[in-house]
């Protein structure tokens, strides 16, 4: 979704997007914590805190360009670095 949104979609789906991306961002973020993972929990934690949908940052368009796209690098990264480590 992060990574699609970089396109012109409707409002609604920039909204589905926040939901969806905080409430992801909250339980890696749980998971973390609980795994003692500070860097991965902060990360997470700050995720949830841009994207949240109750308390809305308002950004231009280019700029949440620019934070979808990191969020969705940092997601990637995140099930590749884990993937790995299962393999182990």
């Amino acid at each position: 979704m992060l990574f699609f949104a970089i396109g012109s979609h409707p409002y609604s789906y920039y909204q589905i997007l926040r939901w969806v991306v905080c409430g992801v961002a909250l339980y890696n973020a749980y998971i973390y914590k609980e795994k003692k993972q500070d860097v991965w929990m902060w990360i997470f934690g700050i995720m949830a805190v841009v994207f949240n949908p109750l308390f809305p940052f308002f950004f231009e368009r280019g700029t949440w360009q620019n934070l979808d796209l990191i969020a969705g690098i940092v997601f990637v990264v995140n099930i590749i670095g884990s993937k790995k480590l299962k393999n182990k």
